[in-house]
């Protein structure tokens, strides 16, 4: 089982991996799960990021 992201597909995912990492450590989760949450999104960038996409830390929300 080989999965090849290349051109498009590959600046997309690269931009919501970026995406990810941001909210990740903007977020008002500790310092261990923020690791463990960077870590998974880097090392599975296309599965890591949708499992953060349904069960990850968001980025702090300012509310006016």
């Amino acid at each position: 089982m080989d999965i090849e992201i290349t051109g498009i597909g590959g600046f997309i995912l690269l931009v919501l991996n970026i995406w990810a990492f941001v909210s990740i450590i903007s977020s008002n989760a500790t310092t261990g799960r923020k690791v463990i949450w960077c870590l998974l999104v880097l090392i599975l960038p296309l599965i890591g990021f949708l499992i953060w996409l349904f069960a990850g830390p968001r980025g702090a929300r300012h509310t006016a």
